[in-house]
């Protein structure tokens, strides 16, 4: 080789790196972009929906669409020959995008209709945000083929496999979900996050027309226009439909992993990215040239890891943590294998475009089936499990003969699975059996059991068929010795699922009816005509609710104006005497169809002496809608099974309850929860508007007859410190020491801390 050819060599080495590094940059910058904007966007919109978990599935649907919609025109604008062509053209849309900057929710769609919000959350976020995410998103893509078409001209090594660069996109959006709950929530502002993604998407636009002007000016490489790929074959419609359930699978258990993630701890943004940035970690490692998890080892884990999820789906435990964490590692690696085996059959460069939008159009009915399907089609969360079991039959099938053992596994590991229910159907007709065994020991030994068909299930993994039908025979027993009672009803609303249930309780002269929101109990009435007006659970007259409702009495003979935000059973109604005025402020109509039918509870109708309002809607915006100085009393109990509505408990909202009290008025804030410390945010939102508080934790007595009481935790805020009066009079009632905790407001929120609080104080 002469001199000259070396430096030509050394020449083009150089421009191929520079070349590599500028597309890496621009899509890595696109993907932080198009990722950070989710968590943030969703947040701005979350408190009018109640703060609802369904708020981030229904909202995932909006960007999947999005993001299809951004790939197909990636794919379309293929068919324009000319590169320039192609980058003024998606140089012009970036900047009529601009136009809908800075980031806002738009009002112009009003307040959502509570018993139908989906539709409306979606126009929302198409207004607000549609177009800027949607032409953003299809950078990754679009960048991909423009490398492929500059590096194919010049036969550089590194334009053979463009799909390295999708590798770098999801990189990108991996980081940037991590970064927002650990850096961009705790410590900006949501004003400022707005303001800060704006900036961001200014300097793309500025970055991808560098990248054009670099992509038409190298000269000294690129002589002339960069060639058009080759198509390549056609994709045949068999393997269309398989890449697009190998996509649709991990979308659909994304968003399954996430509703047990939030439903049961807080409706929040640090909470939702962590399936998801799994999710995009799983097509970083896919994509590697030489993945760091090879295909034959994830194979294994995932069946390993898919067999333990099966057999805890349905159990609930304090250790939430390990829960979350089998459920978390059977999703990464179900969605690892599905993404590796679509890496498998990627098709030539030329097709690139298009093989994006088949994975988006997967991703989008996984979504769809989760957040607008599913809903409607089940009354409970089914899909979640369902897709775990049918995740399995996207195994790869071995095509060697079936051997005797397998089937002998097969049927006795259905069998083991099956015994769990059986067994516990039989303990129901031997009383002297289940007298002497504790409900929650015939849970561990049904786990147990489950374990046993789970090994089962992991020597049949090259069997996909056979593995799944124990896999599912181990779901279906599960959910069954897991319900705890036996429900009389069971729906499901945007809001949650709830379900109703009779047992019996002795010391409350028999049946109760129980109503149960997600995995927690939201309240309690005994049937009997003795104490079927009894208050129960958190809000008994021994608890601090209780004690609040009977401190206003006293205060008011002549009649108290009493809201109760969160209406579960109705059970406040209880204290309503024919002289007082209450209110329930409630987002879900069916919780409050359910409190007022007879059938299944009568605190409102049967108990409380005169009529009861329920006021439709969230709390904050129809609270804004009653008159100043109007009330004696406000109880604050909104909870999504265990979940936070956390804009409920912001320094602004704690001014709005203040404005409607009068001057002696208080209103309580129900703290108790599993999973968070939510009293030091509160207190300090309280000290932040100089209101005086005093707070109280109540433990359950053991003497008490089960269910008439339960452990409370409250805040109680005055408009005055007179009104405060009579509950520093309790010595239950205490002043909680100054705290450096930072209130919470509208633009700020950080329940990572508050998780981290729980967790430390769990530890001591």
């Amino acid at each position: 080789m002469t001199e000259a050819t070396t430096v030509e060599v050394l020449k083009r080495d150089d421009a191929s790196r520079v070349t590599a590094m500028l597309f890496a940059v621009a899509v890595f910058t696109s993907a932080c972009l198009v990722f950070v904007v989710q968590p943030m966007a969703t947040k701005l919109i979350l408190p009018t929906l109640g703060g609802s978990p369904s708020v981030w599935n229904a909202a995932m649907v909006f960007f999947q669409t999005a993001l299809l919609a951004g790939y197909l025109y990636a794919h379309l604008l293929q068919r324009i020959g000319s590169m320039r062509g192609q980058v003024a053209v998606h140089l012009g849309l970036l900047l009529i995008a601009a136009l809908f900057l800075p980031l806002r929710i738009s009002g112009a769609l009003g307040d959502p209709d509570p018993s139908a919000p989906t539709l409306w959350l979606l126009a929302t976020l198409a207004l607000s945000l549609g177009a800027p995410f949607a032409v953003l998103s299809a950078t990754a893509p679009l960048l991909q083929a423009w490398y492929a078409r500059v590096t194919a001209a010049n036969r550089e090594a590194g334009g053979r496999d463009p799909y390295v660069l999708y590798a770098a996109s999801n990189l990108g959006s991996f980081l940037a979900l991590l970064a927002y709950p650990a850096l961009i929530e705790p410590l900006v502002s949501l004003s400022g996050q707005r303001w800060g993604w704006s900036l961001g998407y200014g300097l793309f636009v500025v970055m991808v027309a560098g990248l054009g002007v670099f992509a038409w000016r190298r000269r000294d490489v690129v002589a002339t226009e960069p060639a058009r790929l080759e198509a390549g074959p056609r994709i045949a419609w068999r393997e269309k439909g398989l890449l697009v359930l190998l996509a649709a699978a991990p979308s659909s258990l994304m968003l399954g992993v996430t509703a047990h993630l939030s439903t049961d701890v807080a409706s929040a943004p640090f909470l939702w990215v962590i399936p998801l940035a799994l999710y995009l970690l799983t097509f970083v490692i896919a994509f590697q040239a030489r993945p760091v998890i090879p295909i034959y080892l994830t194979l294994a884990i995932q069946a390993g890891v898919l067999a333990a999820c099966a057999a805890l789906a349905a159990f609930r435990t304090t250790e939430w943590l390990f829960v979350f964490g089998v459920n978390l590692t059977a999703f990464f690696f179900s969605a690892l294998m599905c993404h590796q085996l679509m890496a498998e059959r990627r098709p030539a460069p030329g097709r690139l475009t298009e093989f994006y939008l088949l994975l988006s159009l997967g991703g989008v009915l996984g979504g769809v089936f989760n957040a607008l399907i599913a809903p409607v089609v089940f009354n409970m969360v089914w899909e979640y499990p369902l897709v775990l079991v049918a995740v399995g039959l996207l195994r790869p099938w071995s095509g060697r003969e079936v051997r005797t053992w397998e089937i002998i596994a097969c049927v006795i590991g259905v069998l083991i699975a099956l015994s769990g229910p059986l067994g516990l159907a039989l303990v129901r007709y031997a009383p002297d059996i289940r007298a002497a065994v504790p409900d929650a020991e015939l849970v561990r030994i049904a786990q147990a059991v489950l374990g046993i068909a789970a090994l089962f299930a992991f020597l049949l993994r090259d069997r996909a068929a056979m593995f799944s039908v124990v896999i599912g025979a181990m779901v279906w027993s599960g959910y069954h010795v897991a319900r705890g009672y036996d429900w009389t009803l069971t729906e499901r609303s945007f809001f949650g699922v709830m379900r109703v249930a009779s047992t019996t309780i002795e010391g409350l002269d028999g049946p109760v009816h129980v109503l149960m929101h997600g995995t927690t109990l939201h309240g309690a009435q005994a049937q009997s005509e003795r104490y079927r007006c009894l208050p129960t659970l958190y809000y008994a007259t021994t608890t601090p609710i209780g004690q609040a409702g009977m401190i206003a009495h006293e205060r008011h003979p002549d009649g108290a104006v009493i809201g109760v935000v969160g209406q579960g059973a109705g059970a406040m109604a209880a204290y309503k005497r024919s002289q007082d005025r209450m209110s329930f402020f409630e987002i879900d109509p069916m919780v409050d169809r359910l409190s007022r039918d007879p059938r299944w509870f009568s605190f409102i109708n049967g108990c409380a002496q005169g009529p009861v309002r329920t006021v439709l809607g969230d709390a904050r915006l129809t609270m804004e809608q009653e008159a100043p100085g109007s009330y004696d009393l406000l109880i604050i109990d909104a909870f999504s099974s265990d979940a936070v509505p956390t804009h409920l408990l912001t320094v602004e909202a704690i001014a709005g309850y203040l404005r409607l009290l009068k001057p002696d008025g208080v209103v309580v804030l129900h703290l108790s929860n599993r999973n968070l410390e939510i009293t030091l945010p509160a207190e300090a939102a309280a000290a932040a508007l100089n209101a005086p508080a005093l707070h109280q934790i109540y433990r359950e007595r053991p003497e008490a007859v089960q269910m008439s009481e339960s452990s409370t935790e409250a805040l109680v805020i005055g408009k005055s410190e007179a009104a405060l009066a009579p509950y520093r009079a309790d010595p239950r009632w205490r002043k909680l020491e100054a705290t450096e905790v930072r209130p919470w407001t509208d633009d700020y929120v950080n329940l990572f801390g508050s998780l981290v609080r729980q967790i430390q104080y769990s530890a001591r």
